[in-house]
């Protein structure tokens, strides 16, 4: 069974992705699990930022590798956090200052200007120099709530609501949030492409 890198080492991506990408018909190693160090993600937008650590993952491994890069994305705020997402109050990862910093920002504004959406974008390559990788997008739309709901799930989960269950991405089930999410919207997408491959 060929082996794939997932080129990242956050534990919540970690978590969402590897059941989701069981069925590939890869042996699934992470970078961290190579002693491959994270790339330096100094892209403007979802999919350089994913193209830059695919292709980290691979010159390091030597391996074909799948890169995950995602956020969210709020219209009133001109798109923030965007590719800043996971470090947007300053430290990576830091998920309770990341939501404090949000909802500051958001505090005066209306209901229907609280919209926002995840976008995920995945990059599957070859091997380094691979002149077309596959790129899939997945996006989930809902909205921001004043304040959090939920344990589950990681980052800004527990202040998006997800508008067709009622419930934040915190409150979902695995199952439920894997099917809806934009990350397994944008998986579902990969199968599509490389099935057609």
């Amino acid at each position: 069974m060929p082996q794939l890198v997932l080129a990242t080492s956050n534990p919540g991506k970690l978590a969402e992705l590897r059941p989701l990408l069981a069925e590939f018909g890869h042996a699934l190693v992470t970078q961290g699990e190579l002693g491959v160090d994270d790339a330096v993600e100094d892209g403007k937008t979802f999919l350089e930022n994913a193209l830059i650590k695919a292709r980290h993952a691979c010159l390091a491994t030597g391996l074909p590798a799948l890169a995950d890069d995602s956020g969210l994305v709020v219209p009133a705020l001109g798109g923030a956090p965007g590719i800043h997402s996971a470090r947007y109050a300053g430290k990576h990862g830091d998920s309770a200052g990341n939501i404090a910093k949000l909802l500051e920002a958001m505090h005066e504004l209306r209901d229907e200007q609280r919209e926002a959406h995840f976008s995920c974008v995945l990059v599957l390559l070859r091997h380094a120099d691979d002149p077309e990788p596959l790129v899939a997008q997945g996006r989930w739309f809902g909205r921001i709530l004043p304040a959090p709901r939920g344990g589950a799930g990681f980052g800004y989960d527990p202040v998006f609501l997800d508008p067709a269950s009622g419930r934040t991405a915190a409150e979902l089930d695995a199952a439920t949030k894997n099917r809806t999410s934009h990350r397994g919207q944008a998986i579902a997408r990969l199968r599509e492409l490389l099935a057609g491959a």
